[in-house]
């Protein structure tokens, strides 16, 4: 994996674009829709990224429940607010800033308030 300043961030779907500017300059961040996987399901999504990023960020809390996250070279940090708004999760951006930067591939981290 990258060093943390050099990671390739995944932002899913059910994350505001609004706040991929608020990522760090430093992190390459993608969503899933300009990559085009809109729709894909969590387990085909997350084999696919593993090929081309370094950490997924998502707000699907259920996703370290249906899916077995070490089994993919791939870290997987979930946002949890009380909606996925700009204005709900833009407070959080300090705290999911460092979880990109230091999540290790096959765990999951959760940033929340």
């Amino acid at each position: 994996m990258p060093d943390a300043g050099n990671r390739r961030v995944l932002l899913d779907e059910n994350v505001d674009r609004l706040v991929e500017p608020l990522f760090d300059a430093e992190l390459a961040v993608v969503r899933v829709d300009v990559q085009g996987w809109k729709g894909m399901k969590n387990g085909k999504l997350l084999r696919m990224a593993e090929r081309e990023f370094d950490v997924f960020v998502t707000m699907d809390r259920s996703l370290p429940h249906e899916q077995k996250i070490e089994n993919y070279d791939l870290a997987v940090v979930v946002i949890r607010s009380i909606s996925n708004s700009f204005v709900h999760v833009r407070p959080l951006m300090d705290g999911i800033n460092e979880a990109v930067k230091s999540a290790k591939p096959g765990t999951v981290v959760e940033v929340a308030r």
